[in-house]
């Protein structure tokens, strides 16, 4: 079993920054050999890919909505998977998730991914 468990979210104002965290366990989950992803969901919307990060940290992907704004790392010895958000908009509003995928290439297509948490809600509001 894989228990995937994100934290971070809450209610942030325009223009201000927040950090996500997703800590993995799991009696047989090695997290440093999975590559690591975030993806959202706003309401109403299909969910999406956000950022991913390659097992090792040295590689990382991003949709073209965050680029430059947000910053997906992550820390092996803690098994824990980070995304840091900054000048958020009204459109960054959405259920966040992190996924683990144990391919060795970045992608962003959600069927990729063997495992999911339950996710954490941002909302960003003037």
């Amino acid at each position: 079993q894989v228990h995937l468990a994100e934290s971070g979210g809450g209610f942030v104002q325009t223009g201000g920054s927040a950090k996500l965290s997703c800590e993995a366990s799991g009696p047989t989950f090695v997290f440093s050999l999975w590559a690591m992803a975030w993806f959202r969901q706003a309401p109403g919307k299909d969910r999406e890919f956000v950022a991913a990060i390659s097992w090792a940290g040295g590689r990382t992907l991003y949709a073209d909505s965050v680029k430059g704004r947000f910053t997906i790392s992550r820390d092996n010895r803690q098994n824990m998977l980070y995304l840091q958000m900054s000048t958020l908009k009204a459109d960054d509003t959405a259920i966040y998730y992190c996924a683990a995928d144990s391919g060795s290439e970045l992608v962003g297509n959600e069927q990729e991914y063997d495992y999911w948490g339950q996710g954490t809600q941002v909302t960003v509001s003037s």
